[in-house]
């Protein structure tokens, strides 16, 4: 993602120099910090992006989640895209409401209780954006903290710019955002294609312009190809490893990708060995042009690599990936700061 990189270079990016060569290990203190050498394409510190904002302490996609992550020093903040029956995006992870809001508390909305895919449930699709923005939010992770439920408004995407934008005022700073739009087949199929509402939206804002610090991802290979001539910001493929239907960014290869896409947004697990060695997967991407932005990591989980969280993050960060999406971003942005002797 060689131009959004550029716009990243924001107050809220802590930076190092790279000679491009070998991971670096990790320094030991501040007069190691001018030796430092990140291993990312750019040579620059790797983004900490804030995985539905900080939903490993918030419940999911909130204003409270997002104000969180910019605290604890996420550079980029993300936000999952849905479509309302009236054709408006949504800010929610899944297409269906009951894990994530109080829907099924809500009696005025039982009758939308419908069945698709073999799973009855309350769906996005199936409500307005007006009626969605009355539900509140619930953390997923029932091992997580319940403390903040029901007290946060589910958002639309013209709410969660016009919150970027208020907290951009506060800090006098530019924050980047990257947006993933959800399901996009399904929701054209039904008459609802997020592609235009998208792009209205962006432009709305004059966000649909070259350099402007915003990346799109999608699991979804024709959606992105689609988009492609309709913007000039940077493109993500999302993918989750070749035996991953759905998710295995349509069979393509990482040359196919590199003709539509500027970056990756790959699991760990194509990335790096659970010795922690790199499977080759990102040199190959990094020699594409191609950025890597992993996911997910998460404070409260079994690594992929190494007894803690701060291993994988270690490792992760020493492969090169040029971007870590995160559940915990404090923890993220204080391992960086370590490995930089900060």
């Amino acid at each position: 993602m060689a131009r959004i990189a550029l716009a990243f270079a924001v107050p809220l990016l802590v930076a190092a120099c790279s000679d491009g060569g070998a991971p670096a290990e990790p320094a030991t203190g501040p007069a190691d910090a001018a030796a430092f050498a990140w291993n990312t394409r750019s040579g620059e510190a790797p983004l900490v992006i804030a995985h539905r904002g900080a939903s490993g302490e918030r419940p999911e996609h909130t204003e409270a989640a997002y104000a969180l992550a910019l605290e604890q020093g996420a550079d980029v903040l993300e936000p999952d895209l849905q479509m309302s029956a009236d054709g408006q995006l949504i800010v929610r992870h899944d297409p269906y409401l009951s894990t994530s809001t109080d829907v099924a508390n809500r009696p005025e909305f039982a009758d939308r209780l419908t069945e698709r895919n073999g799973q009855t449930d309350w769906w996005v699709m199936d409500f307005t954006a007006a009626e969605l923005r009355t539900l509140t939010a619930r953390q997923v992770f029932e091992d997580r903290d319940q403390g903040y439920n029901d007290q946060y408004p589910v958002l639309t995407f013209v709410d969660f710019l016009d919150f970027v934008s208020e907290q951009e005022i506060l800090c006098s700073c530019v924050i980047p955002i990257e947006p993933e739009v959800k399901l996009p087949g399904l929701y054209a199929e039904a008459g609802l294609d997020p592609l235009p509402a998208l792009i209205d939206a962006l432009e709305a804002r004059d966000l649909n312009t070259e350099g402007a610090p915003v990346v799109i991802q999608s699991f979804d290979p024709a959606f992105l190809q689609r988009l492609r001539p309709e913007t000039p910001l940077e493109l993500a493929m999302l993918y989750a490893g070749p035996d991953e239907a759905g998710y295995d960014a349509g069979g393509l290869s990482l040359e196919q990708i590199a003709e539509f896409a500027d970056g990756v947004g790959a699991y760990k697990a194509v990335l790096i060995n659970p010795d922690g060695t790199s499977t080759g997967y990102l040199e190959r991407a990094h020699a594409l042009g191609l950025d890597i932005h992993v996911w997910t990591v998460r404070a409260d989980r079994v690594p992929i690599t190494g007894e803690t969280v701060e291993d994988e993050l270690r490792a992760l960060y020493g492969l090169g990936v040029d971007g870590v999406f995160t559940d915990h971003p404090a923890t993220a942005a204080a391992v960086r700061a370590a490995m930089a002797g900060e």
